[in-house]
């Protein structure tokens, strides 16, 4: 999950928390401008994802989804988010080749092409977002 406070006008901070509902990650979201919640499309993730957006709904706090890992016509979390309201701000696809990026040390938006872009084009959506 990760939380997104313009403490200045022209300044985002990014907090990076753990996963799930305990208690110091509703501490760390609630004074959140704009909520990213990263899942992947599994079961298992879905049900976390479900008890987060459940959450981020109780503190009343604008949120989106991203799908880490996703699978071409694997559709759970799309079809998970719809029957929500849910927007999803990305999906990024199962690569092996980031796996690979990441065992040499490298970053994914410098090795893999298309990355940049993909995550340039995610970053202007959360801007928008949180604007």
């Amino acid at each position: 999950m990760h939380l997104f406070y313009k403490p200045h006008p022209a300044e985002t901070t990014i907090v990076d928390v753990p996963p799930g509902t305990s208690c110091p990650v509703i501490t760390a979201v609630s004074d959140a401008d704009y909520v990213v919640l990263v899942t992947e499309p599994t079961l298992f993730a879905l049900h976390d994802l479900g008890l987060a957006l459940e959450m981020v709904a109780e503190l009343g706090l604008p949120h989106a989804v991203i799908v880490n890992r996703h699978e071409e016509g694997n559709n759970i979390v799309r079809d998970f988010c719809r029957s929500r309201g849910v927007q999803i701000l990305a999906e990024i696809p199962d690569d092996p080749r980031v796996a690979e990026t990441y065992s040499r040390g490298e970053m994914a938006v410098d090795a893999v092409p298309g990355y940049d872009a993909r995550f340039r084009d995610l970053w202007s959506r959360i801007r928008e977002a949180v604007s």
